[in-house]
């Protein structure tokens, strides 16, 4: 089996991006280790440990391992950016997470290529999609989908970085592509954008990347990952976000002309609704809104804590009463930033 005939049933399942790279140990994870060693990766523990060590090695995941082919598909939608939106009274969520959970479907689409692989010849193979200890924008760079830009995300010349990533690993003996160049030049948008001034120097020496995110000043931390409260110095910064956040790739130039997806799975459900109608979520109504959603992930409580900060940093005195809701909820974490923002739109 050849590498262009991989490739070609990767684009026919319908994968944006396919290349291939070779299963061998990546120097790149000497980087990720200093990036660790930095404090960077705030809380996410789950990023340390055995974990972080598997990275450096696809090998650890499946032993015969020899090709990796990498994918990606775009999400883009015709909706437009955070930058550009009228937010007043409204909330923010990330573009990534506006429709279907973005995992299963790429498991899926993998499964399918895999089996149609296996028609042709029979091979070892491992399905990576995200939660996989795999230094996955460093496979998706050398297999030729993109260059890791300065805010840290692949970005592809042709349809920008709105896309997803994934990975099979496979025993196949495949001729590996070309690793893309960086072509981001002097350009410093999305560093220059960024309200915390979250993507900050490397400090990773000869050869390694010249910018990393700190995730402890990261939007998409605080609101996503961040467990308990989010501290008052911070709370302004977040603006309208209540579940990630677009800047550094809504301002970037090769997301300009970036092509929008025709993949009904990620249609816009969620993009900016009303904070009124946010604040006023049962449980199980935060779960059926989002069901099939990586809005989930933040859980009620961290969700909730998210909105009232949203509408703290509105300054809208029409929220105060949804905020009073708040500030008598029974989690401890939602009534605190429900009174810090009540504070805020009644002053």
């Amino acid at each position: 089996m050849t590498s262009a005939t991989v490739k070609s049933l990767a684009h026919s399942a319908g994968f944006h991006l396919a290349g291939v790279t070779s299963a061998l140990p990546l120097a790149e994870a000497r980087y990720y280790a200093q990036w660790l060693a930095q404090g960077y990766g705030a809380g996410m523990t789950y990023l340390h440990g055995r974990r972080a060590e598997m990275r450096a090695d696809p090998r650890t995941l499946l032993p015969s391992a020899r090709s990796i082919l990498c994918l990606g598909m775009l999400y883009n939608t015709p909706l437009p950016y955070s930058t550009q939106f009228d937010l007043a009274g409204r909330a923010w969520i990330s573009r990534y997470a506006w429709g279907d959970d973005y995992h299963d479907l790429m498991r899926l689409r993998m499964r399918a290529l895999a089996d149609r692989l296996l028609n042709i010849q029979p091979f070892d193979y491992k399905i990576c999609v995200d939660t996989s200890p795999v230094l996955e924008r460093a496979l998706a760079q050398r297999a030729g989908l993109g260059w890791i830009g300065k805010n840290t995300c692949l970005i592809n010349q042709h349809i920008g970085s709105w896309v997803f990533l994934g990975e099979i690993l496979t025993s196949l003996d495949l001729h590996p592509d070309t690793p893309t160049p960086d072509r981001c030049g002097s350009c410093t948008r999305c560093i220059d954008a960024c309200p915390t001034r979250a993507i900050v120097p490397a400090q990773a020496g000869p050869g390694g990347p010249a910018w990393a995110l700190d995730s402890r000043l990261c939007i998409s931390y605080w609101t996503i990952e961040l467990r308990g409260p989010l501290a008052e110095e911070h709370r302004p910064a977040t603006g309208a976000h209540v579940f990630g956040c677009d800047i550094c790739q809504d301002v970037c130039p090769w997301n300009r002309r970036a092509p929008t997806d025709a993949e009904h799975a990620f249609d816009p459900r969620h993009a900016a609704p009303p904070l009124d109608q946010l604040a006023s979520l049962a449980e199980d109504d935060f779960r059926k809104m989002f069901s099939s959603s990586p809005v989930t992930r933040a859980r009620y409580e961290g969700f909730l804590r998210n909105v009232a900060v949203a509408i703290g940093n509105s300054g809208d005195p029409r929220f105060a009463p949804a905020l009073q809701r708040l500030s008598q909820h029974p989690s401890a974490l939602v009534r605190e930033h429900a009174r810090w923002a009540l504070d805020r739109v009644v002053s």
